[in-house]
């Protein structure tokens, strides 16, 4: 069962939330960060990447970089930017996305949760992530920014949670390029956070919905700790990181598309060809094309839309895997007509989030740059649950959460 606890966050005044909360450091480069910061001395990209306050250019995995947002954070806190809570608390942080709003419960995750499987992960981490991520929380001796769960739909924290968000929000803006509207609350009544425990530690397992280096990073750090403390109790704070843990049922994934440079010797007529050995093939003209269900992919090619639908015995419904539309276009179309083997380090692919929609692919096509986009339908939050559960992992790019959290709401310190 899921244990969970609350904790003092470090937190923005009122007043300076919006001069402070960005965007995730992962949904950025360098530069992108340095003029969203501008000249913002309270923009938490000078936590999360320092290295815009170095010369263009400078490595974000330069040793002085990590150093300088450890000095960041102390000067942010020194300064009253950030303030610590006197209270352990939960919080409670909503999203709002073309008007659906989700509501997320900010907790602290248990590192044991992570290492044995309770804390359930769909996707693959590399290493070097990892490793980039464990250097931070180091350095900060804190989770500066949280992960991204899910947990099984739960009444009695539907109830807690609609009790709070009837009153007046902490925080309530709109943030700046996608117009998404974030709130939060704190729950600081001593019953309200004993039934948020409570209610947590009948779940059987939490889910990683995004973030999974983050979330990596978080619980391998905090298992150094342990290891590395001789006077180890087991309630020290390092034994847990900071998450957002959303209902399953509210999550918004989106479709995660695929451009490809080349048809790999073929020519258009070719291509489609072969296409139709395992996919029903329907030209349908040059208006935008979003495929309808399961099974259903979108082909923008030579300025026209196509449909293609795998026809029966292409997949395996008994395999949780192989269903998926991302194994099932791995395979018949990019590895088995375009010769891409392995979508982490093929050059000739890129991945286009569903937030940038179907005219993004369509750019990036007419422009020359690729030669054909494939659009897919999104994968449920079932589906991943269920792989999951099974101890299966999520073949690439399979999933894109939105709307993404925003940094600097909230922060957990490790002591």
């Amino acid at each position: 069962m899921a244990i969970v606890k609350p904790f003092k966050g470090i937190r923005p005044p009122k007043n300076l939330v919006e001069k402070i909360e960005s965007r995730p450091y992962d949904v950025l480069d360098s530069e992108e960060a340095r003029a969203e910061a501008g000249d913002n001395e309270m923009s938490l990209y000078h936590i999360i990447k320092p290295e815009i306050d170095f010369p263009v250019g400078t490595s974000e995995y330069d040793p002085r970089v990590y150093e300088k947002a450890a000095e960041n954070f102390q000067k942010f806190q020194d300064k009253g930017w950030l303030v610590q809570d006197n209270k352990e608390m939960y919080y409670i942080y909503a999203q709002t996305m073309n008007g659906k709003t989700q509501y997320g419960l900010v907790i602290g995750a248990y590192v044991d949760d992570y290492m044995t499987g309770v804390i359930k992960k769909h996707e693959l981490t590399r290493r070097d992530k990892e490793e980039d991520r464990m250097k931070h929380v180091r350095v900060n001796n804190a989770n500066i920014e949280p992960v991204f769960f899910a947990y099984p739909d739960n009444a009695t924290l539907d109830s807690l949670i609609k009790k709070y968000t009837a009153n007046t929000p902490e925080y309530d803006f709109i943030a700046p390029i996608d117009g998404f509207g974030h709130k939060f609350w704190l729950i600081d009544q001593d019953a309200d956070i004993k039934t948020v425990t409570e209610e947590f530690g009948k779940m059987k397992a939490l889910y990683i919905a995004d973030g999974h280096h983050r979330s990596a990073a978080a619980a391998l750090v905090g298992d150094e700790k342990r290891r590395q403390n001789p006077n180890h109790k087991g309630d020290e704070e390092y034994n847990y990181f900071m998450a957002v843990a959303f209902p399953a049922s509210q999550l918004t994934i989106l479709d995660y598309n695929r451009v490809v440079k080349d048809l790999n010797g073929l020519s258009s007529e070719a291509f489609l060809q072969a296409l139709s050995k395992n996919f029903t093939v329907q030209k349908m003209g040059e208006a935008e094309y979003k495929p309808k269900e399961l099974h259903e992919f979108s082909l923008y090619l030579d300025k026209n839309w196509y449909s293609l639908k795998a026809k029966p015995g292409t997949y395996d419904n008994a395999d949780p895997i192989g269903v998926l539309d991302v194994s099932i276009s791995s395979k018949l179309i990019l590895d088995e007509i375009l010769g891409i083997k392995d979508l982490r380090s093929d050059k000739r692919i890129d991945f286009v989030g569903g937030l940038r929609g179907l005219k993004e692919l369509k750019r990036r096509v007419d422009n020359g740059e690729m030669r054909m986009a494939l659009a897919l339908y999104p994968v449920s939050m079932k589906q991943i649950m269920d792989i999951a559960d099974s101890g299966n992992i999520m073949p690439p790019k399979a999933t894109w959460f939105e709307p993404k959290l925003r940094s600097g709401l909230i922060i957990h310190k490790l002591s």
